[in-house]
């Protein structure tokens, strides 16, 4: 291709010429040739955002609503599952909070909210409790800690797991700002092992509780997942295969 060509391309950001990923077709003259470079450069485009969107999510593992065992995990039926999957209530900026024992399905719905939600386009982040409370803890020292919040405060979702299996000290008040933050400006994905009557304990203060869940339950949706551990259920042992 031309020198020049590639010497613009690079100076207008048009990345599917400047980096050699685009085939010019043979058959296609003026206009229809106009049209093609730009749907191609368009879809780079998204690619390369939708593969940044993912990376600032941090799954820690891809989980879809299909592989969902509604008849073994009790308290979401397929329908509700069906509901969720839409991504409707985003829009709406509702809550989801996911409560139950270990093993019933809660980080896997929530994954595959987020895995699907990012696929369209939305900003997501996932994190753990423990995770977030590092964050929060470091934000004033640590420039990787001030990035990731500052993303927290960009997402269209938040998603916080296992919250409850470590008490959080009053010290992470900032855990409530963040949220206050957030509310009614983006959807906040939280999932427990214990119920709203144990979040006090959690939080080491009634108060914090209270105004927490006043404003996370706004608008928001509350699933108790029930039934066996999916772990404990499917648990694999080494001597399986050599009997």
């Amino acid at each position: 291709m031309n020198p020049e060509i590639i010497s613009l391309a690079k100076q207008f950001h048009f990345g599917v010429i400047s980096q050699n990923k685009y085939i010019v077709p043979q058959n296609l003259t003026g206009e229809a040739f106009i049209l093609d470079l730009f749907r191609a450069e368009a879809k780079s485009r998204e690619d390369r955002a939708a593969a940044n969107r993912l990376r600032q999510a941090k799954f820690p593992a891809y989980k879809n609503f299909e592989d969902f065992d509604t008849d073994s995990q009790k308290g979401v039926t397929a329908k509700e599952l069906e509901i969720l999957a839409k991504l409707e209530w985003l829009e709406s900026l509702y809550n989801l909070i996911l409560i139950g024992p270990p093993g019933t399905g809660k980080t896997h719905i929530a994954l595959a909210i987020g895995n699907k939600a990012v696929c369209q386009g939305c900003k997501i982040a996932f994190t753990t409790m423990d995770n977030l409370v590092h964050i929060l803890k470091t934000q004033e020292i640590s420039v990787k800690s001030q990035n990731r919040l500052r993303w927290f405060k960009k997402c269209e979702l938040l998603i916080v797991d296992e919250f409850g299996y470590l008490p959080v000290s009053r010290a992470e008040a900032n855990f409530f700002s963040l949220i206050s933050e957030l509310y009614e400006k983006a959807s906040i994905v939280i999932t427990s092992n214990k119920g709203f009557e144990g979040w006090a304990e959690i939080v080491g203060d009634s108060i914090l509780a209270t105004a927490l869940l006043d404003r996370l339950t706004h608008r928001c949706q509350i699933l108790n997942l029930t039934g066996d551990g999916w772990r404990v259920a499917n648990r694999k042992q080494i001597f399986d295969n050599h009997q």
